[in-house]
């Protein structure tokens, strides 16, 4: 009997894996017919638990709203990486992405994801890259960082990683990632490294553990990320130009009834007082604002920006 046992399990095992690697494989229009009637919103996140309530309200709000476009229920799925989510607009399991810009275009590259909105974040629409030294730096500008240390946050971040190597390479510089502070780069080159958060960032170039760091203007002038004390001794060297805050985007077979609804309502979302407390959760949202030629202008350069980081950094 224990002989028989083994192949049978090892059967069961195949067939498992078998309808495993099946649904993985299907096809967006694979999507369950019953679930037509179900709006999924998605985002790449670190930390589930607390960014579902942020995701949630907004959800709550806008899908009483699109019961003529037959969406009556509201879901939420979080991926872990932009590869992961990719794979979700892909196979229909998400209709609707809000993510920061360079994330944004990664899953347009990867997964033909269509730009639906603007998202404008505490009345910023757009914002830009600051690289910062010590004040009594020799660095006076981005060229000037060859063969010493810049501190990014992690490649998340459109603001203090993506945008800082797109400028990099632009300026013929070659990045090259080190473990730790205590790393030097080899010679003739950039080193870079991760300090996880802008404070962080802002505590290393103060202390002279890195030569400069990166990220938005935003996080320059918050006192929390730079305090007062620590900026008095830091000094910018170079500014990049601005792009998009934030973006939303939906799945490239959305039903065009239902994204042209969901454009709707999230526009018309500022003017009504019941949105309020929603958009005020979701990431602290002031409102949306349609695609211009401004928009698809920065866009355009990011692309080919993230790109060539893909290509030659990543």
């Amino acid at each position: 009997m224990k002989g028989e046992a083994a192949p049978r399990m090892l059967r069961r095992w195949l067939q498992a894996m078998a309808w495993a690697v099946l649904l993985v494989l299907l096809p967006p229009a694979a999507r369950a017919v019953d679930d037509r009637h179900v709006l999924v919103l998605g985002r790449i996140s670190d930390d589930p638990a607390a960014h579902y309530d942020q995701l949630k309200a907004l959800l709550d709000y806008v899908v009483p709203r699109m019961r003529e476009v037959g969406i009556t229920e509201g879901r939420v799925l979080m991926a872990r990486d932009a590869q992961q989510m990719a794979s979700y607009l892909r196979r229909g399991r998400v209709d609707w992405v809000t993510e920061t810009t360079s994330t944004a275009v990664q899953l347009q590259q990867r997964a033909g994801a269509r730009l639906l909105l603007l998202t404008e974040r505490s009345g910023v629409s757009r914002y830009h890259t600051v690289f910062f030294t010590r004040r009594d730096s020799p660095v006076r500008r981005i060229e000037d960082l060859r063969g010493r240390t810049v501190a990014m946050q992690s490649t998340a971040s459109t603001s203090a990683y993506m945008v800082p190597m797109i400028t990099l390479l632009e300026a013929g510089l070659e990045p090259e990632i080190l473990l730790g502070p205590d790393e030097r780069p080899s010679p003739g080159r950039i080193g870079y490294l991760f300090a996880r958060s802008e404070l962080n960032i802002s505590v290393w170039v103060q202390k002279g553990l890195v030569d400069a760091g990166v990220f938005s203007n935003l996080d320059w002038e918050d006192p929390q990320r730079t305090p007062p004390a620590l900026r008095a001794d830091l000094r910018i060297i170079h500014q990049t130009p601005e792009y998009p805050r934030a973006l939303e985007l939906v799945r490239a077979d959305l039903r065009p009834e239902v994204e042209n609804r969901l454009r709707e309502v999230l526009l018309q979302a500022a003017d009504d007082p019941e949105a309020r407390e929603a958009l005020r959760l979701f990431f602290g949202t002031s409102r949306f604002l349609p695609v211009d030629a401004r928009l698809e202008q920065a866009l355009d350069g990011l692309r080919a920006g993230v790109a060539r980081v893909r290509a030659e950094v990543e």
